[in-house]
């Protein structure tokens, strides 16, 4: 049958225009879990943005959350690279920036292979539009709240993107 999506969230506090609550989806097989809630830590986008290999800004990583983008290596291959930098999780947003809706299951490849850091799904519209407002800021990163419990807060409350249907 269909599994259902485990969910964590989380909420852009800066820049403003991207002051949403995310959606995410924790890997399945591999990384950590978030034990700790950061009310402010930075999401730093990976340079390069596939995260495959050196980053050239490994030194914006180490104690944050990598903002990393889908293909060109494996989910978990990507994951130790943020976690050899540092990183304290790693966001995987899809390279289809049109994705508003479909998670991917991310699962360990067929190597023993793995990674001690939280590693989160983002649909690729989400990782585009954060990635774009950093651009258009002229900002390094993001400033987020991880992860955000959503249980106590009414859903006409919360602010969701406007571009993503819930």
């Amino acid at each position: 049958g269909l599994r259902v999506h485990e969910y964590l969230y989380f909420q852009v506090l800066s820049p403003g225009d991207i002051r949403y609550i995310f959606t995410a989806t924790p890997a399945k097989d591999f990384g950590g879990v978030f034990n700790t809630r950061y009310d402010q830590i930075h999401l730093v986008p990976a340079d390069p943005p596939e995260a495959c290999g050196e980053l050239n800004n490994g030194v914006f990583i180490q104690d944050q959350i990598a903002l990393v983008e889908r293909g060109g290596c494996s989910f978990v291959s990507k994951t130790r690279v943020i976690q050899e930098h540092g990183g304290r999780a790693v966001i995987i947003a899809d390279n289809a920036y049109d994705n508003d809706s479909f998670y991917i299951e991310m699962i360990q490849e067929n190597s023993r292979r793995t990674a001690d850091i939280p590693a989160l799904f983002l649909l690729g519209r989400d990782g585009y539009m954060i990635r774009r407002s950093l651009e258009q800021h002229g900002l390094p990163w993001a400033v987020i709240s991880i992860p955000v419990n959503v249980t106590n807060i009414p859903t006409y409350e919360m602010m969701q993107p406007p571009w993503t249907f819930w």
